[in-house]
């Protein structure tokens, strides 16, 4: 075991270098469940993010994300450096992922859209819990353009939620949260008491257990389908919920979906910087370099489902972009 483990390391080592040579691999998660869900299988559950953490924790060096880009900026990251973060603000990161975290010793940066928080959910979501709870053999979305879809069988409900999603994440947010709702009325789904995200306590016991608290918008917008007014008031606004919450400074940023040049543009990189933002995070895969960007640094999501493939994704990561691989819907 010493002698794979020093095999392992000499690999990351070389692809993943550290001092001027650094590449930080920085992990996205989102939920992690206490049990695999069928209609959404590219969510992580608890038993695959444990042996997750456990071999980061054995084979990289996990910082905190404000302390990774600060070495990464002084030239004194160290090899085979990773960081892991979280979006939108699950109350799973807390109840599931917190203490799993805890367990591997593996610090993380928990980027939160803060509007969701106590009580509220994101579209996505009322959109899966609609379609999960659905008796009628099909659902009648002529209203929003989709049809009649079946929603008889696992599958069926899983290729109409992909159509769902594909079809209303790009539309106006006021013309998608009709479109949501018309949904949710054609699944005859009851989702009051449902708690998905955060409440603001939740928050508090991330940042009281030394985890990094980072700003997400305040309503998971697409960025570069609002105004410019808008756009500084919900990255501004996210963040001054957040600080109010822990009572400390929030100086790092996540564009939500964060595809550059498709979610946000060169306009958002200015106005997060002159927001005072100390760097802001991307969905763009690879792994961060001295010379990139500060403020649209590269993540990465390992989807492999064995420790070995796990591993070999992290290192190729550092080397070039992994191909498209399967992402879960709920991860917008």
């Amino acid at each position: 075991m010493r002698a794979a483990d020093g095999l392992l390391h000499a690999l990351g080592s070389v692809v993943a270098p550290g001092g001027r040579r650094a590449r930080l691999s920085i992990l996205i998660y989102h939920r992690v469940l206490e049990a695999p869900d069928p209609l959404v299988p590219g969510t992580i559950e608890a038993s695959a993010f444990r042996w997750q953490m456990r071999l980061l924790a054995r084979h990289w060096r996990v910082l905190p994300l404000g302390e990774a880009l600060r070495r990464l900026d002084e030239d004194s990251l160290p090899p085979r450096a990773a960081a892991v973060t979280f979006d939108d603000g699950y109350e799973d990161n807390v109840r599931v992922a917190l203490p799993i975290l805890r367990d591997n010793g593996v610090p993380a940066c928990f980027f939160i859209a803060a509007g969701f928080l106590d009580g509220a959910m994101m579209w996505n979501d009322v959109v899966i819990e609609s379609l999960r709870r659905a008796s009628a053999p099909r659902i009648d979305l002529e209203s929003i353009g989709l049809g009649r879809p079946a929603v008889d069988t696992l599958e069926q409900r899983r290729e109409t939620l992909r159509r769902i999603v594909d079809a209303l994440k790009y539309r106006p947010v006021a013309e998608r949260e009709a479109a949501v709702e018309a949904v949710r009325r054609a699944c005859r789904a009851d989702l009051g008491g449902l708690r998905l995200m955060m409440d603001a306590d939740e928050v508090r016991r991330l940042h009281d257990a030394g985890m990094e608290i980072g700003a997400h918008t305040v309503t998971h917008p697409i960025l570069s389908r609002l105004s410019p007014e808008e756009a500084r008031m919900e990255i501004a606004g996210g963040r001054e919920r957040l600080r109010a919450i822990v009572d400390a400074p929030v100086d790092l940023f996540a564009y939500p979906n964060g595809k550059p040049g498709r979610d946000y543009g060169p306009e958002h990189v200015r106005l997060v910087r002159d927001l005072g933002f100390r760097a802001a995070l991307s969905t763009r895969w690879g792994a961060a370099r001295r010379d990139q960007d500060r403020f649209q640094l590269p993540r990465f999501t390992p989807w492999d489902r064995t420790p070995a493939r796990f591993l070999l994704r992290l290192y190729r990561n550092c080397i070039g972009a992994p191909e498209a691989g399967v992402g879960a819907v709920a991860a917008v």
